[in-house]
């Protein structure tokens, strides 16, 4: 070893890596009396003699005996390598002066692995022998060892050892190793369900991946399927954690039929109380579609739905009107090509019909448009399955500058502007008889307001009164009531606004605000929640759990073309993508899209 030492040291290295001639160095010598230097190669050559004494068994003060396997090692070099070992070793426990240790609870070739490790920085590993390396590494905190091995099990995952692995990364604590495998599980679940090892999967890692937007499968009935069958595996003992795996589980987008015959009428669900509200959300989604929004009405990645929003009509900067509709995936960054609004498609274009004005909605996953300056009396509505608009039954009162709201079941045409007075009238549609009638006036006419329905009521939010510009009140009504209440009013007085509601909130942009706005029915409070800056008449729709504020006006009456993305969750405004053409005093709606039934087209930066 000293010959070998002497070679190395020949060219001693600078420690400051200085690039001085040997004359330099020499007078540097002279002059100071000192010189640093670091031998690269002196760690190596210590490891190896360090290997050579183990296996001659020279200067070995410590065996360990493992499976009847004597193990001559040095106490230092173990302890340098592990705290297990120094923790042994150096804390005056009996093992520190003993001259065998047993090792229990380990075999011998792990140990000769380990072994081997700790004295020549190497080990080899198979897929027979990783896990046992893993655990042991794990126990003895040869910590190196154990990254190792969960590495190579991160790129030897497959459906028979996903499961083990799993379970081994939650049981030796190992962060990247799980996420990697839940990735795995996540992508190949349909076929993971089927493996015998998935009724052994964690609970915790089983909530995470059923969360998870991009779970491999086709239709959410197979998540709740794989879900019931994992807790029936252990029934006694899983059946309380039903209340923390199904939120997690889409249930209004279950097929209605599946929904009660499968889910209802299961002994388990109806025997889990805080399955009620999550029942009760999934009925009155399949009674009207989209007057509800939460987390479990997005549909995942992989469904043949997709959930998107539409931007309808609404005209340009040089005040042309759009006849187009837009349909914008946020999910899948694309935009769908989809029918055109209703008689907009004539050769000469001052024949086309002009929506301008009108308002729209979604209804039990149709979108309803009604009214408008040139269209007073007219309402359709635009089956996606067919990508076509179906005329239904005309207004009772021809209106424009309203709004439309969709309560438990029907669809209500609100307040708005005839021509010559601010409307209070109110009139619902019925599907079933496709029939309006009048209902309960508004306390208040007003036109150009924002309007937004919220559990049992429904929501009138300043706008344009008689004889005044605008108004700050708020306009509430239970259907079936006799009259409308005035509840907290919105910070600013304000027309041409747009609202949306979102969980337990409305949420409201447009107008002179240059903001969005919250309000909360259960609190009977408003809070701001972010600037926008000018963005009279945008549009906003809920959409893949975010909100998105569409178009508008800025204070030069020009149109604006980006559409903004706020994250409720994160509290972050982002811009989302910018329109071919700005827009305002439009529509914005979310509907589910098939995409059985849709053509993709590249969104503009694409085809450019």
């Amino acid at each position: 070893m000293s010959d070998s030492l002497e070679r190395t040291t020949d060219c001693p290295l600078l420690l400051l890596g200085d690039e001085s001639s040997p004359e330099e160095e020499r007078d540097d010598l002279m002059g100071s009396g000192e010189f640093g230097w670091e031998d690269g190669g002196l760690p190596a050559e210590l490891q190896r003699g360090m290997e050579t004494l183990r296996v001659n068994r020279e200067l070995t003060d410590v065996v360990l005996c493992v499976q009847g396997h004597d193990f001559p090692c040095h106490r230092a070099v173990l302890a340098a390598a592990s705290q297990y070992f120094r923790a042994m070793f150096c804390s005056g426990l009996r093992e520190s002066h003993e001259k065998t240790v047993e090792i229990k609870g380990l075999d011998s070739g792990t140990m000769n692995t380990l072994l081997e490790y700790t004295y020549t920085s190497k080990a080899f590993l198979t897929h027979s022998n990783v896990q046992k390396i893993l655990e042991a590494a794990s126990q003895f905190q040869f910590m190196r060892v154990v990254d190792a091995c969960a590495g190579f099990l991160s790129k030897s995952l497959h459906l028979e050892s996903c499961i083990g692995i799993l379970n081994l990364a939650e049981s030796h604590a190992l962060p990247a190793l799980k996420t990697k495998v839940q990735d795995y599980i996540t992508s190949q679940f349909s076929q993971v369900v089927q493996q015998q090892d998935f009724l052994e999967m964690p609970a915790e890692s089983l909530q995470s991946i059923l969360q998870r937007d991009d779970l491999d499968v086709k239709g959410e009935e197979s998540v709740f399927e794989a879900m019931m069958c994992w807790v029936r595996a252990r029934k006694d003992e899983r059946s309380p954690l039903l209340a923390r795996l199904l939120p997690h589980v889409r249930l209004p987008l279950l097929e209605p039929a599946y929904f009660v015959e499968k889910v209802e009428s299961d002994e388990l669900i109806r025997g889990c109380s805080e399955a009620f509200h999550l029942l009760q959300e999934a009925r009155t989604y399949h009674l009207c579609g989209r007057e509800l929004v939460s987390e479990r009405t997005k549909p995942r990645e992989r469904h043949f739905l997709s959930e998107v929003f539409l931007i309808i009509g609404g005209c340009t900067k040089d005040e042309r009107f759009i006849s187009t509709v837009t349909c914008l995936d946020p999910l899948r960054r694309s935009r769908l090509e989809v029918a055109r609004l209703p008689f907009t498609e004539m050769e000469d274009e001052s024949q086309n019909r002009k929506w301008v004005e009108f308002a729209c909605i979604t209804f039990r996953n149709e979108v309803y448009i009604s009214g408008g300056k040139e269209t007073q009396h007219d309402v359709w509505k635009y089956n996606g399955a067919l990508d076509k608009w179906i005329q239904i039954e005309p207004l009772t009162t021809g209106r424009w500058r309203h709004k439309m709201a969709v309560h438990r079941g029907k669809v209500y045409a609100l307040g708005g502007f005839d021509g010559v007075k601010r409307l209070s009238s109110v009139e619902a549609y019925d599907p079933f008889h496709n029939r309006w009638t009048q209902v309960t006036p508004l306390a208040v006419g007003v036109s150009s307001f924002a309007a937004a329905s919220f559990d049992r009521w429904i929501y009138v939010i300043g706008g344009g009164p008689n004889g005044k510009l605008a108004t700050d009140q708020v306009q509430c009504w239970e259907p079936g009531t006799d009259c409308w209440e005035l509840r907290a009013p919105v910070p600013i007085e304000t027309k041409c606004t747009n609202a949306v509601t979102f969980k337990d909130c409305i949420y409201i942009v447009g107008g002179a605000m240059h903001a969005m706005y919250c309000y909360s029915p259960l609190s009977d409070s408003w809070s701001l929640v972010t600037r926008l800056g000018e963005r009279a008449s945008c549009a906003i729709a809920a959409c893949n759990n975010k909100l998105f504020i569409t178009g508008g006006r800025d204070n030069k009456n020009q149109v604006i073309s980006t559409v903004m993305c706020w994250d409720v969750g994160q509290g972050l405004l982002t811009e989302e993508c910018v329109l071919p053409l700005g827009v305002s005093h439009h529509g914005s709606v979310t509907l589910m899209k098939s995409y059985t039934h849709i053509h993709r087209v590249p969104p503009a930066g694409e085809s450019q």
